[in-house]
């Protein structure tokens, strides 16, 4: 059995020790809607930014955010953002390319070490690569160096690259992998794409990953379409992924070592052009996801929340939408979703990521031109 799959704890104890973030008293137009935890608040803290990605916070508070187009910025505590920082690969950008997640090392503090994600060149085009770097942050900048790719997916594909990242409480990187556009790579267990990979923070292979006869052995499990959120449930380590499906069939899974969670073999999508997919929605050796939406929402960014400002959605999932342009609230019974309730549906754009501040509010990433950090909490 796979041992050490708890969240990220080392990182939460210290960004929750901060206290209240410096940024949620910067002045902005809140817009609000009632909830089920009544009238909650989405203030602006940063615009101007072009498709983020991915948040994270640095020790200090500050906001870092990786833009799509292949810069990576910090946000000042007045609210501004500062120069990219340099050091960056070479990324293949346009469509769904670009740089994807960036997390940082649980001992970022000490070795500023940091794990991002992005389209790198393949021999066969635009894939899925991650890059492991020290961080030196110098102001509101800084620089990348001491890189190393820990992994590649071979073969591009243009689309549908997944590419979000989390550390378990072992230590090892967990990686979502999109089919690329290539639906049936996702049940070619020789290829890392459709899929969860598991790899040590040195690109090395755990020596605990399933290794099924004839997968790869980088692969925790496969059958995912195209995965752009992962969390990592605190108390019992479990693996919650969300994932675009075609035309329907968007997935909330619970990702477990060496199962298949069915793309493109069965789904409760369909094609755009309204063909059928597979074989249906269930068949024998074939995970069912935890829920699943029709029409599709596109989830994107995905958390498992805990913190003082919302108590009543402890241990519930909360995740972005871009279709719809909502935030997403799914109350939760252990793995039984129990009710669904959708927020600023159509207010703040297409919400790319979620993230849980050091003061316990959500903080949000929109997938526009225009960009912008958002901060949800209880309205004043």
């Amino acid at each position: 059995m796979l041992q050490g799959f708890g969240g990220n704890y080392a990182v939460r104890a210290t960004l929750l020790g901060i206290g209240l973030v410096m940024l949620m008293a910067l002045p902005a137009q809140a817009q609000t809607v009632d909830s089920s935890v009544g009238r909650i608040a989405a203030t602006t803290v940063v615009d101007g930014l072009d498709h983020p990605w991915s948040i994270s916070f640095l020790p200090d508070g500050r906001l870092i955010v990786t833009e799509r187009s292949g810069h990576i910025r910090i946000v000042s505590k007045n609210g501004t953002l500062g120069e990219p920082i340099s050091g960056m690969p070479e990324i293949e950008t346009g469509g769904q390319a670009g740089l994807f997640d960036l997390v940082l090392a649980p001992d970022f503090a000490q070795s500023g070490r940091v794990y991002f994600a992005y389209s790198g060149r393949s021999a066969s085009g635009a894939a899925l690569t991650v890059n492991s770097a020290t961080l030196t942050v110098k102001g509101d900048s800084g620089a990348l160096s001491d890189q190393k790719v820990l992994v590649q997916v071979q073969r591009g594909g243009g689309l549908q690259y997944g590419g979000r990242i989390a550390i378990a409480a072992d230590g090892n990187l967990l990686i979502t992998s999109g089919d690329h556009g290539e639906r049936d790579r996702a049940q070619d267990f020789a290829d890392l794409a459709g899929g969860m990979i598991r790899i040590g923070p040195d690109g090395s292979v755990p020596a605990d990953n399933p290794k099924p006869a004839g997968w790869a052995p980088e692969l925790l499990a496969k059958g995912e379409r195209n995965a752009q959120g992962l969390a990592i449930r605190p108390g019992d380590g479990a693996i919650l992924t969300v994932e675009h499906g075609a035309k329907g069939g968007d997935e909330l899974n619970r990702i477990e070592p060496g199962k298949n969670y069915g793309w493109p073999v069965i789904t409760y999508g369909i094609n755009y052009d309204g063909q059928k997919i597979g074989e249906g929605t269930e068949k024998a050796g074939l995970e069912q996801p935890l829920h699943y939406w029709d029409p599709s929402i596109a989830p994107s960014g995905l958390v498992v929340y805990e913190g003082a400002l919302f108590p009543a959605w402890q241990g519930d999932v909360v995740l972005g939408a871009l279709k719809f342009q909502m935030l997403v609230h799914l109350k939760m019974d252990g793995d039984t979703v129990v009710s669904e309730e959708r927020l600023f549906e159509g207010q703040l754009g297409r919400i790319r990521d979620v993230r849980i501040g050091p003061d316990g509010a959500l903080y949000l990433a929109t997938d526009e031109d225009n960009g912008r950090i958002l901060r949800v909490a209880p309205a004043q």
